[in-house]
């Protein structure tokens, strides 16, 4: 796929929620934003997500909410295992003008406020598992319908934290879309290699100065704080998922130089070191065990 955001989510002009189903050995993975809330369920897969100003992980079973022109990007990680994720897309107004202020509603609008900084689903999961496996199987849009509002049901039930921690929804040009998505997409694969200034800059078309004062203007952070913390999500996803690699391999591998810098950043974006990070993990599987 080559589209580059914005870009508009494949629809004939009657419909109102739209169900898709994406599989393969990675998602669509160019940053990109769209008119409609996007509701996705990671079957299988893994990797990281960027919301406004916030890189983090997404695994199997993670439920992931998008509002209107946020924002965002699903970076599967190199692997043989298929990624497969089921997303429903609808907007504010495709049930008609005023259908999510009805009074029925209430339980949503704390909800529906949050999505500007993208929402994980964190309770309530296997209940939405089941929905989001039936409602892909109906053919008749009423049966649709009903299911979609049993999955909103569960959402102003469930537990959820943003993932972004500021408001990022942008109207972005497609120029500027695609020049920010290049910049994302080289950093999500050559951020383990040193990267300079000049050289992103050159990607983008711009001087450095200027291309530091337009990055910090479009993501609240420096060009280098995004790249710590893109080198940090990945750092964590190796200390969580391979317990025989050192701390120190685990560095190197996310592209830091030595393993002060890297234990001094890490626990500057995570509040922990990550010996203390390793050691939780440890800890909550034995409990589950």
């Amino acid at each position: 796929m080559t589209q580059v955001l914005p870009f508009k989510i494949p629809k004939t002009s009657t419909d109102t929620l739209i169900i898709q189903e994406d599989r393969g050995l990675k998602f669509y993975d160019t940053l990109h934003q769209h008119e409609e809330i996007q509701v996705s369920f990671i079957v299988s897969g893994e990797g990281s997500v960027i919301v406004g100003d916030t890189i983090t992980n997404y695994r199997i079973n993670d439920i992931l909410v998008f509002g209107s022109q946020v924002p965002h990007v699903l970076k599967s990680i190199s692997s043989s295992e298929e990624s497969y994720m089921i997303s429903l897309f609808f907007t504010k107004e495709s049930f008609g003008s005023g259908f999510f202020e009805l009074s029925e509603f209430n339980d949503l609008f704390t909800f529906f406020d949050s999505l500007s900084y993208g929402v994980r689903v964190l309770s309530e999961k296997e209940e939405l598992r089941e929905l989001f496996f039936t409602i892909k199987k109906k053919k008749h849009r009423l049966d649709r319908f009903v299911i979609f509002l049993q999955i909103l049901k569960f959402f102003s039930l469930a537990k959820t934290e943003t993932i972004s921690s500021s408001i990022t929804r942008k109207n972005y040009t497609d120029y500027e879309g695609k020049r920010m998505a290049d910049v994302f997409q080289f950093v999500m694969e050559k951020f383990y290699s040193d990267i300079s200034l000049q050289e992103v800059s050159d990607l983008a078309n711009m001087t450095p100065n200027a291309f530091c004062r337009y990055f910090k203007q479009r993501t609240n952070k420096t060009f280098f704080q995004f790249l710590t913390e893109v080198r940090i999500t990945h750092s964590c996803r190796i200390l969580s998922k391979e317990p025989d690699v050192s701390i120190a391999q685990a560095s190197y591998s996310s592209g830091f130089k030595n393993v002060s810098n890297f234990n001094r950043k890490f626990k500057r974006i995570k509040g922990i070191t990550p010996s203390q990070f390793r050691k939780n993990l440890y800890d909550i599987r034995v409990l589950n065990d």
